[in-house]
């Protein structure tokens, strides 16, 4: 086991550390719970943090940061676009910045492909502002320095072929759902194609699937967690991994990270092709929603039902 944290370079050069703490607290907005996870995080090692800009929580995240008394630059901070400001990005990430307290981010990611109307109402893929247009726009971003590094997230091959069309420059990381349940192997083949790192979120699948035999077992042959298990998994296939945790024990755990046998890593693969396993975990993907997210179908998204492993949670 390590508690040393393995790192991935970008395509900029720059290094991510490959574990980080994800700050979506489940509700919106600022709160205490938000200052002292991120704080305990930084204390016990951690120094990459996500955030994003419709968590509500860029003030306490940035509060956690000062008080901290980490210096800024050892930090590997990430916030995101959120869709009702696709058309004015600067001042979006402007606003961002002056919550956080900070002069620049290291990751600035467009948090879903679909533009929102103020509303929540998402517009189609070729009203203004498209995601060429706001492309364009973090591609400025990333030249001036305010964002060091600019990615997406929730995006398929589809909407980032279309984005690669016209883009200058390569998204550096591409942030999804992934886990054993979902493994998205064809878009992480695609993506480590285009130099792009995938980051996972609900890596350890909200603890819904961690009860499987095979994941129980692996994890008590190592005397771990079945978490740690989940993250070592992620880390060994080449994605850096956001998992929230408030807990100081878990947050422990889960920078700790342990050596996968073969035998391991194949049980862990093939865990989605078990009955009834091969899902998503998250709420958004809920069957009453009718084969759509946010405004946009799945096949708007370019979310294969079949081939691409978005499956309802059930």
């Amino acid at each position: 086991m390590t508690s040393i944290v393995p790192t991935f370079k970008l395509s900029t050069g720059a290094v991510i550390p490959a574990i980080g703490v994800g700050c979506w607290m489940g509700v919106v907005g600022e709160s205490q719970r938000v200052v002292d996870m991120v704080k305990s995080a930084l204390r016990i090692g951690y120094r990459h943090i996500d955030t994003a800009s419709n968590y509500g929580n860029e003030e306490s995240v940035g509060q956690a940061i000062r008080e901290s008394m980490i210096p800024r630059e050892e930090i590997f901070l990430t916030t995101k676009l959120t869709g009702e400001d696709h058309g004015h990005v600067e001042e979006a990430l402007n606003c961002s910045m002056r919550k956080l307290g900070v002069q620049y981010v290291d990751l600035f990611l467009v948090h879903w492909p679909q533009a929102l109307l103020d509303n929540g109402e998402a517009l189609p893929p070729d009203q203004s502002p498209t995601i060429q247009e706001t492309w364009r726009d973090m591609e400025k971003l990333f030249n001036s320095g305010k964002a060091r590094a600019i990615g997406v997230s929730n995006f398929s091959i589809k909407t980032l072929t279309k984005l690669l069309e016209h883009a200058s420059v390569v998204p550096m990381v591409n942030q999804v759902e992934t886990h054993p349940c979902l493994p998205q192997v064809k878009l992480i083949e695609y993506c480590h194609a285009n130099k792009i790192l995938v980051t996972a979120y609900s890596p350890i699948g909200k603890h819904k699937y961690a009860t499987d035999p095979a994941i129980m077992e692996i994890a008590r042959s190592k005397r771990v967690t079945e978490a740690q298990i989940l993250l070592s998994w992620a880390v060994a296939r080449g994605t850096a991994a956001i998992p929230k945790s408030e807990k100081i024990e878990h947050l422990e755990r889960n920078i700790t990270l342990v050596q996968l046998t073969p035998e391991d890593k194949h049980a862990l693969n093939m865990l989605h092709e078990k009955p009834g396993m091969h899902r998503s975990v998250c709420g958004f993907h809920s069957p009453a929603l009718g084969g759509s997210c946010f405004g946009w179908t799945y096949d708007l998204l370019g979310w294969d039902m079949i081939e691409g492993g978005i499956v309802p949670t059930k």
